[in-house]
């Protein structure tokens, strides 16, 4: 469990938070239609199917899936790094620290990875690799357990049925190995989380989240988990997924 360097960032945005939606709606996924945009300065404009030529798209195939699973990862380790500088993890018992450090360090070599994959795949054209995004947590406490450790669930659980609903959409297999790699590592972190909220249940793996008949996680296809991700307001840049089920 080798320490990066926590990286200072700013937690105040100057952006309004008004009408913000709680980000525990997440658990209410709704599947929306392909032309989907994430553009969160203002809950009414977060959706627009028109053309929106200026707005970054993340492509389709392989290359669509690596920016897909880049914007999911920019957010969980930008999360982490602003629960790693907020004060309940500077006055957590040792245990939760070290958890929440290690997946503060898995989620940013999560996104490193992507954004190498991305930029060896792309080559030249670094217009078809995702921007860095910016993000906004609004009235996120970092300072308070509970808001901390319930968003953090939200997170985890999301981007374990992100990965599982993106993977039949990868057609290399040396993504898909990838792919299965990094799913099972935020699976591992879900169930941490769960721990930690509700030490000594059966909540790691509770019927919510994998079917108790077959054993298996939920799978959400990308159109689903972005428009979730929207209705939060954390991703304050916007792009499209026109491309993407």
């Amino acid at each position: 469990m080798k320490n990066k360097q926590i990286l200072k960032v700013s937690t105040t945005s100057s952006r309004s938070s008004k009408s913000r939606r709680q980000f525990l709606k997440l658990s209410g996924m709704a599947a929306l239609g392909s032309g989907l945009l994430i553009a969160c300065s203002d809950d009414d404009d977060m959706m627009n199917n028109g053309p929106q030529p200026s707005i970054f798209d993340l492509g389709s195939g392989d290359l669509g899936v690596l920016n897909y699973a880049y914007a999911l990862e920019q957010l969980e380790a930008d999360f982490y790094t602003k629960v790693l500088n907020g004060s309940y993890w500077s006055g957590a018992n040792e245990i939760e620290k070290q958890v929440l450090q290690d997946l503060y360090n898995h989620e940013v070599n999560h996104r490193e990875f992507f954004s190498a994959a991305i930029s060896a795949a792309v080559g030249e054209n670094i217009s078809a690799k995702l921007p860095d995004l910016e993000f906004d947590y609004g009235g996120l406490d970092f300072n308070n357990r509970n808001a901390v450790l319930g968003t953090a669930k939200v997170l985890e659980d999301t981007g374990v049925s992100a990965y599982n609903g993106a993977g039949k959409l990868i057609t290399d297999p040396g993504y898909l190995v990838l792919a299965g790699k990094i799913v099972s590592v935020e699976a591992r972190h879900a169930s941490a989380i769960r721990t930690l909220i509700n030490p000594g249940s059966a909540d790691f793996a509770g019927d919510d989240v994998v079917d108790p008949a077959t054993g298996l996680d939920r799978a959400q296809d990308p159109s689903a988990i972005l428009a979730a991700v929207g209705d939060t307001g954390f991703i304050v840049t916007p792009f499209t997924a026109n491309n993407l089920p």
